[in-house]
């Protein structure tokens, strides 16, 4: 590329200097970054494949913006929800991280502006006898007085400062995306230790209940033996039975205390100190029913969709930059001040100086490193453009696997509702029958074993659907969308 600058005498009159001007801060209207487009996608299906026996939410319980976990219409675990936002050390790590990336955005946006800089310094020194500028008129010793302000501003001509804004921009964007997902984790994280502490609680009491009945049973047991009407093996049954639900109540309670001391964590509050009362789940208490939308909404629903879009759209304007590389850097340079060897002619009409012009800088061989850095930011684009798509089918996997729980456990709550049923028949006759003489005693212990275990199985699979239900909110955005990102 050939340059030419006007003459001195030409660029010494004023009219021509502004002129000048003018046109050198109107040049930036170049860009070299690649027109941005959304990457391609797997075409979304018209509908979720497992969303055919899908109960659809009404308009009143659909997923709400933000409080998403009022569905669940619990107002013990709103009020845990609710501190999460304001206590969760996570979420507040993430917005420092987004405090950031709007820190750097507007770092980026201040390469718009000129850079004015100023100096003052007072100096006496001896200059060498030896030095070549040095002759028999020049003062050995010197002083040198110096004020002087000076203006550098660098025309945006290829685009490169636009296209740094603009990935500072995307990546800002991408930080809120981050921070709304790392919100939506922890929300659901709480939500699904809530309803796992709350199915423990539902254990427990069956537990309770079975140990206190096996108890009683021990000792009638022992009576019967004492009186002759029941073998010792009857009470090494009794006993052996009463010890294994004791020790399942403990590994239940284990359960409870742990998911009750990440709740704390979750909600910003010592473990030591945390505790939620016991309240075991209803038999009637079933996820809500969730408005799903279409599978192409889920593009606009999911914050980490959203992030790993405006990556790919960061990374698109990165390649603009390492293009503008290639081009010349075009700075107006600007300088005025004060400069004299005496202090009292310092601020004086005679040392005034000034200087203003343009400058060109234009790097001729490098080595292969503009070429490398773009190569780089090329190679960058590529990656995040698969991270997308990839996300995207991640999303529909979590959509679908959600979808497919929540109805395989819909059956199964109903088969082990029927099973604790006919168990808990099948008990009240084998008691009826023992005590006829009929069964032995190890009759008794299958029947009874085989009760809890359905009790305890139906309980586990409320807990499972519960914790599926929050899953597929998560999986949906939990009620987010992409009009919070800053525009």
């Amino acid at each position: 590329m050939r340059m030419a600058f006007p003459q001195r005498s030409v660029m010494h009159h004023p009219k021509n200097r502004a002129l000048a001007l003018t046109g050198f801060l109107t040049l930036g209207a170049c860009s070299f970054a690649p027109p941005y487009q959304r990457p391609s996608v797997p075409e979304p299906p018209e509908s979720y494949r497992g969303a055919a026996d899908w109960k659809q939410a009404q308009p009143a319980d659909a997923l709400e913006r933000g409080p998403w976990w009022r569905v669940y219409r619990d107002p013990a675990l709103d009020e845990l929800e609710e501190k999460v936002g304001a206590a969760n050390q996570s979420l507040k790590a993430a917005f420092a991280r987004l405090q950031q990336a709007r820190a750097q955005t507007r770092i980026a946006r201040s390469a718009y502006f000129p850079t004015l800089t100023t100096e003052a310094s007072i100096q006496h020194y001896r200059n060498s006898l030896y030095a070549p500028t040095h002759s028999p008129a020049t003062p050995t010793v010197t002083n040198d007085t110096l004020f002087n302000a000076d203006l550098s501003y660098e025309a945006d001509v290829w685009g490169r400062i636009r296209n740094s804004v603009a990935s500072a921009h995307f990546g800002e964007q991408a930080s809120a995306a981050d921070w709304a997902l790392v919100s939506l984790d922890l929300h659901a994280e709480l939500a699904r230790n809530y309803f796992v502490l709350r199915g423990a609680d539902t254990e427990q009491q069956i537990l309770d209940r079975t140990v206190a009945d096996y108890g009683r049973a021990l000792t009638l047991t022992e009576s019967l033996h004492d009186g002759g009407l029941a073998a010792l093996a009857d009470v090494d049954q009794a006993k052996a039975q009463l010890e294994t639900a004791q020790a399942r109540s403990a590994e239940t309670r284990l359960l409870r205390a742990q998911t009750e001391h990440a709740i704390a964590v979750l909600v910003g509050e010592s473990a030591s100190s945390f505790q939620l009362e016991c309240r075991p789940m209803p038999p009637e208490v079933a996820p809500p029913s969730v408005d799903l939308g279409l599978p192409s909404a889920l593009l606009e629903r999911r914050p980490d969709i959203a992030a790993a879009e405006r990556l790919v759209a960061s990374a698109n304007a990165e390649i603009g930059v390492a293009r503008a590389a290639y081009f010349p850097v075009f700075d107006l340079l600007a300088a005025a001040g004060f400069d004299s060897t005496q202090a009292a002619s310092w601020i004086t009409a005679p040392a005034r100086m000034w200087s203003f012009g343009p400058a060109a800088a234009l790097t001729v061989f490098d080595g292969g490193r503009r070429r490398a850095q773009l190569a780089q930011a090329r190679a960058g684009y590529d990656d995040e453009v698969a991270e997308y798509r990839g996300a995207v089918l991640a999303a529909y996997q979590e959509v679908e696997d959600s979808l497919s729980a929540l109805k395989e456990l819909e059956v199964e709550s109903v088969n082990e509702d029927a099973a604790v049923q006919s168990t808990a028949s099948a008990l009240r006759q084998s008691q009826y029958q023992y005590q006829t003489g009929l069964v032995t005693y190890l009759q008794i212990v299958a029947t009874e074993n085989a009760a809890l275990n359905a009790r305890l199985a139906a309980a586990d699979i409320q807990m499972r659907r519960m914790s599926a239900s929050v899953l597929l909110v998560k999986a949906l955005g939990g009620g987010w969308g992409d009009g919070p990102l800053p525009r």
